[in-house]
């Protein structure tokens, strides 16, 4: 909306006085080159870039080329757009930095609190200024998913007709939560999470910037940590865990902002885990083995402590499906499948929704009946194959498909399978080297007592003795 008289002196004295104002706002980039990620977005000439008024090659933000002419107008001027991303990771920023450029009229609506009566007033306002004084007006809407279908139908003439150049923000897919005209006639950015090192370059301007705390404390490089873990990708939460923190150390009278002093002040303890060191595959190796030992309730302490420090959680269910193989294989063959549904399931909606996921599969995991006897049986064949007993295909089972085959005797002897009684055929299949060796040493431990009795009565038939085989 306009701001109203006692916006207007609000904003004046935060103006005057920044420090009245959260740290996340004052560290709000003021020109797209201060903004930290979304490179892929910002490039010279994206729409973004022409939102602001840039020229290719420039970048002052000035709203005019060297000829006077207005950046990013004539018959191809810029675009509407629709930010998508999850919270946090810079879509009210871009909206704030082009509000900061010049020969444009910036109205800002909240989905939440606004209706049709305020989007018509803004659009009605917008085409004032534009025949009257030649000047554009961009609308910045956030949280767009939560507007109606009819309240969403209300911003199409103002778009078509490019009265105002919408710039809507959400966090939810647009395909499903913004009606297809509109998106017809705008552009959708998708933004990317923050990386670390992104927040990390952010917090460390912040402390030292004037609009930030201009130095007056330290954070030490186990309090960042923390700290990052803690944003999750989030820049408005780092932030506002950083002032949290100075302002406790500052209150002490301390120039630095330690451990205890973060975990005091957005009360969090710290996890002592280190993604790319001891804690990383120690943890991860107690998750295994405690599932391995069927203590479920351990095996979720881990889990636990692993989710809280920010691991990956495809590095979690990729442990989980090679455990599902490992330590239970047929004992419960659907083990398996639950890991690799967990793994699918985890890739598709990530943190925080996953852990759900991750903490079915690991109880399923813990609980279930354990065998390694997949894991021995294929280390066993492998450690033969290695000390060169790999001899020679029998004659019978080799390909005879080709001309010439049959002269070398290629196939001849081979009994059909399907053409006997029960299925198997007496007759060798592995080289006389291994033959008669056994690797499959299968327990009686859940489903793998059925595989048992199975292996059992088959090798009895493949060598020519027991009864009429079995289907199996």
């Amino acid at each position: 909306m306009e701001p109203d008289l006692f916006t207007a002196a609000a904003e004046d004295r935060q103006e005057k006085d920044p420090s009245r104002s959260p740290l996340a706002v004052r560290m709000r980039p003021r020109t797209l080159d201060e903004v930290v990620g979304q490179q892929h977005l910002l490039k010279p000439g994206s729409p973004l870039r022409r939102l602001v008024g840039e020229v290719a090659g420039g970048g002052g933000g000035s709203g005019e080329d060297a000829g006077g002419r207005r950046a990013g107008g004539g018959p191809a001027g810029p675009s509407s757009v629709f930010l998508w991303g999850p919270p946090g990771i810079g879509k009210t920023t871009l909206a704030h930095v082009v509000s900061q450029a010049t020969n444009r009229r910036f109205v800002e609506l909240s989905a939440i609190t606004a209706g049709v009566k305020e989007v018509r007033a803004v659009i009605d306002g917008a085409r004032r200024a534009s025949g009257g004084y030649g000047k554009e007006t961009v609308l910045f809407l956030d949280e767009i998913h939560r507007f109606s279908k009819a309240q969403q139908d209300s911003l199409l003439p103002a778009v078509e007709n490019r009265w105002v150049t919408l710039i809507a923000a959400t966090t939810e897919n647009p395909y499903f939560s913004v009606i297809s005209p509109l998106l017809s006639r705008s552009l959708l950015l998708t933004l990317e999470p923050l990386t670390d090192e992104d927040l990390r370059g952010l917090l460390r301007r912040a402390l030292t910037d004037a609009r930030g705390l201009a130095g007056a404390v330290t954070l030490p490089e186990d309090t960042e940590g923390h700290l990052l873990r803690i944003a999750g990708g989030d820049a408005r939460r780092a932030l506002t865990a950083l002032e949290a923190g100075a302002g406790s150390a500052l209150a002490k009278g301390e120039k630095e902002i330690t451990l205890r002093t973060l975990e005091e002040s957005v009360d969090r303890a710290a996890v002592k885990y280190d993604r790319a060191g001891d804690q990383h595959y120690d943890v991860a190796s107690a998750l295994i083995k405690s599932i391995r030992g069927s203590d479920v309730d351990a095996a979720l302490h881990y889990l636990a402590r692993m989710i809280e420090a920010g691991e990956d959680p495809r590095f979690i269910a990729r442990r989980l499906m090679i455990s599902a193989s490992e330590d239970i294989g047929l004992a419960d063959p659907t083990a398996l499948q639950t890991a690799v549904a967990a793994a699918q399931a985890v890739a598709l909606i990530g943190f925080p929704e996953a852990r759900i996921t991750l903490s079915q599969a690991t109880i399923a995991l813990a609980l279930a009946p354990k065998s390694n006897a997949a894991y021995l049986a294929i280390d066993a064949a492998l450690a033969d194959v290695r000390a060169g007993q790999a001899g020679a295909v029998p004659p019978h089972l080799r390909d005879s498909h080709y001309q010439g085959a049959q002269k070398l005797g290629h196939g001849q002897g081979y009994q059909y399978p399907h053409d006997l009684p029960g299925g198997i055929a007496a007759q060798q299949y592995a080289p006389d080297e291994v033959h008669g060796k056994r690797y499959y040493a299968p327990t009686r431990h859940g489903a793998e007592a059925r595989y048992a009795d199975v292996a059992e009565r088959v090798r009895a038939r493949l060598q020519g003795s027991g009864g009429e085989g079995t289907s199996d």
